[in-house]
């Protein structure tokens, strides 16, 4: 399983790009879309909503469970990926392309969020 060495991650389980233009994209990693299973309904937060860093925004529902999602930063959301709220099963097929989650504009960086490798570390085992 390989981590896009440019996204930050959280011990939650997702990533987060670079900010552009103060705002950066939202998704779940490969481990834990392996994890869940096949994903069959995606709960995002709603446009123009505020989320908070390491608090639940939404829910991801799998043929195994169902898992909360947590947004890795604090700040006003700003889309959410139709896509995969009309298709779910594009988290488990393209976690770091086509299956991202929402795009979030925040203001700061928590400090707790992990490099690819240092998240490879937290996962291995």
């Amino acid at each position: 399983m390989s981590n896009p060495q440019q996204l930050r991650y959280s011990k939650e389980h997702e990533w987060l790009s670079a900010a552009v233009d103060g705002v950066a994209t939202v998704g779940i990693t490969e481990y834990a879309a392996n994890a869940l299973g096949d994903v069959v309904y995606a709960q995002l937060p709603d446009v123009g909503s505020q989320v908070t860093a390491g608090e639940t925004c939404g829910e991801l529902e799998s043929t195994k469970s169902v898992s909360d999602l947590y947004s890795p930063v604090s700040g006003e959301v700003t889309e959410i990926n139709e896509d995969v709220v009309n298709d779910p099963s594009l988290v488990n097929s393209a976690p770091f392309e086509g299956g991202w989650l929402f795009k979030v504009r925040y203001t700061e960086e928590p400090a707790d969020l992990l490099s690819a490798d240092e998240y490879a570390a937290e996962t291995a085992g």
